[in-house]
């Protein structure tokens, strides 16, 4: 069932319990300060950025270029309404990582079922591979996979393997290529799900039997494994679900993981920083798991496994912090988490030692038109230290923006809302004032400030989050009988509210308990 956002952010305290792998906060692998959380490297307020006219499923970077890949015939600059300034994009476009501009390599994907599922740079950044459902790329003949020249944008000749059916993720390392997917037959030969190739595209002896689709490969020649995440049951006849390790040069069947997904979940995404990995997964019915999983690349053991409800469709860490896509609702089992309001949160930022739910909230809703699956952001990339959000959705932080989004490094550059104030002047020589706190998608702790006659008389700093917004008070002394007029704006530290109406307030000449108008000028 689709979910929407409520019109306001009710106050609503969460319960943060940690329900799975205690051992998580003494795993000495992870960096991070004993006590200390990490601190998300980006801001909450979303840069200007290009838009798409369907969905973006993957992103890749090398250097200053930004690829999307998915099912899209244009784009459009930012700011443009559905259907005016389109550009034509079939498929795939390139844009600028710091300006956002759009670039003019624009090959186009076409045929097949006409979408680009996947997209992997070789490690020295000269290649970029693509993979999906398609049957030409410009006038050329292909089968679903192919290569790029990052270098001109050119199509290589070498890397063009025939490819059964569509492929869904893509890895590589200096020596391999590994496609994953729907696939059964690679270049005349039985692959079942998985194939490996040389960086020339010539079909490796690497094999394994997976008996249903591949749609995450994360491969770590440090410790010698491709992690494999799919909607599979079994792998190499055995009963395997959804997760393995494999032998990165055989397709020989190393490790399993039972009992860490259920029965109707399955893996989306794979990642790892260089001591873990992480794993998105999506479920459907009851009884699922639909969150994110951390574990040790030295021992495959799990360091912790959140409970938040809300497929997962991609994770990404970056400078100590997990990021992720996904429709979250109901974290108030994982810490730092949310209750059950009825709504969807499209991304987070997590501290991998723990799980806990940092104070990142940008957000997206979930589609941009009929027919959309409603899911929200799909693909995540780094690029200059700007992060790259791609999917189907229409909005970004409740502003029209279409399946791509981006947001840059440092603070917030948009100010808290200004609270609504309220006063009483219940005795001669006291006024008490109330209101509502603000919350901040990148700073939790807000500090206000509130002017008598235009001169502040209270600063009061209190943490808040769109889910708890604590109600504040301040008690001003003043003389009886006398009037006076208050205002308030809050600050993140580097911006500010604009100041509320003005607030009259008359003070009593003798005892007596009334309610102040609200005279706005």
């Amino acid at each position: 069932m689709r979910l929407r956002k409520l019109p306001t952010k009710a106050a609503t305290r969460a319960v943060a319990v940690t329900i799975c792998c205690s051992t998580a906060l003494l795993d000495p692998s992870f960096a991070v300060a004993a006590g200390r959380a990490p601190k998300p490297a980006f801001s909450a307020d979303p840069l200007a950025t290009w838009q798409t006219n369907g969905i973006v499923w993957s992103l890749a970077s090398v250097g200053r270029v930004v690829y999307a890949g998915g099912t899209f015939t244009s784009v459009r600059p930012p700011g443009a309404a559905p259907g005016t300034k389109e550009v034509r994009r079939r498929n795939f476009a390139a844009f600028d990582a710091v300006t956002g501009a759009l670039l003019p390599c624009a090959p186009s994907f076409t045929g097949g079922e006409g979408t680009v599922r996947a997209l992997k740079a070789s490690p020295d950044g000269r290649v970029l591979y693509v993979g999906g459902s398609f049957s030409h790329v410009g006038a050329t003949g292909v089968a679903s996979a192919v290569a790029l020249n990052t270098a001109g944008c050119t199509l290589r000749k070498d890397f063009r393997p025939a490819v059964s059916s569509t492929v869904r993720a893509i890895d590589t390392t200096n020596r391999t290529v590994y496609l994953g997917g729907d696939f059964d037959v690679v270049d005349g030969r039985t692959r079942k799900h998985v194939a490996a190739f040389t960086p020339g595209g010539t079909l490796l002896p690497f094999e394994a039997d997976i008996d249903a689709p591949v749609r995450a490969l994360s491969v770590v020649p440090a410790h010698e494994k491709l992690y494999v995440g799919g909607e599979f049951e079994r792998v190499d006849n055995q009963l395997v679900h959804s997760l393995a390790a494999l032998n990165p040069t055989t397709g020989e069947l190393t490790h399993t993981y039972p009992f860490w997904l259920p029965p109707k979940s399955a893996v989306k995404s794979i990642a790892h920083d260089g001591t873990h990995f992480y794993v998105a997964a999506e479920g459907s019915g009851e009884g699922v798991f639909d969150g994110r999983i951390a574990a040790r690349l030295s021992d495959d053991t799990m360091v912790w496994k959140d409970t938040c409800f809300g497929a997962t469709q991609a994770v990404l860490p970056y400078k100590g912090v997990l990021y992720s896509a996904s429709h979250a609702h109901n974290c108030a089992a994982t810490p730092g988490g949310f209750p059950e309001r009825h709504d969807r949160q499209h991304l987070l930022a997590q501290s991998p030692k723990d799980s806990t739910i940092l104070h990142w909230f940008p957000d997206t809703d979930e589609g941009a038109g009929k027919g959309v699956a409603g899911v929200g952001p799909r693909a995540l990339a780094v690029a200059r230290g700007i992060l790259w959000v791609g999917g189907e959705f229409g909005q970004v932080n409740d502003r029209p923006q279409q399946s791509l989004t981006r947001f840059g490094a440092g603070p917030g550059t948009v100010a808290p809302e200004t609270p609504a104030l309220s006063a009483f002047a219940e005795s001669p020589g006291t006024v008490t004032l109330r209101w509502q706190a603000s919350w901040d998608r990148t700073t939790a702790a807000l500090t206000y400030r509130l002017y008598r006659d235009g001169r502040i008389v209270s600063r009061q700093t209190s943490s808040s989050t769109y889910w708890n917004r604590p109600w504040m008070s301040y008690t001003d002394s003043v003389a009886a009988g006398t009037s006076h007029r208050y205002r308030i704006e809050v600050t993140d530290g580097t911006n500010t509210s604009p100041k509320s109406h003005s607030l009259k307030v008359t003070v009593p000449a003798k005892a007596e308990t009334r309610a102040a108008g609200d005279a706005r000028t």
